[in-house]
């Protein structure tokens, strides 16, 4: 058994090593971009369900940013529910409520933007007449 010229020897450590780190760094971008986008389309379905709560007959905008914040609050955490509004607008002529939520983004690095914006929007059922 003849041996090689001793060159090669430990550079499977360091190929490895290298190796290694770039792909724990694509995992961790890959799980990051999954809790951002998760996030996101949480705060989207919080927003819209408040939208709709606060749209029903005999309920107000506010009932519905109240349900916002609770799902929120239930769903991520509480720190996202800080600064939810709501009102209401017209759309063709049609009253339509909307939930507005500003949330922190959740992200390791300072890069990017910092903060979700994300709106919900519900047809506003028309008052009973006697």
């Amino acid at each position: 058994m003849t041996r090689g010229s001793g060159r090669d020897e430990g550079s499977a450590v360091a190929e490895f090593a290298a190796v290694a780190g770039l792909l724990a760094l694509l995992f961790a971008a890959v799980v990051q971009l999954a809790v951002v986008q998760h996030v996101r389309a949480t705060a989207a379905d919080c927003a819209g369900e408040g939208a709709r709560f606060g749209a029903l007959r005999g309920n107000s905008p506010a009932d519905g940013a109240a349900r916002t914040r609770e799902l929120l609050a239930t769903s991520l955490s509480p720190a996202f529910a800080r600064e939810v509004s709501a009102g209401t607008t017209r759309v063709a002529g049609t009253p339509v409520v909307e939930v507005d939520v500003r949330a922190p983004l959740p992200v390791v690095a300072f890069l990017g933007p910092r903060l979700l914006h994300v709106q919900g929007h519900a047809l506003a059922e028309p008052a009973t007449q006697p």
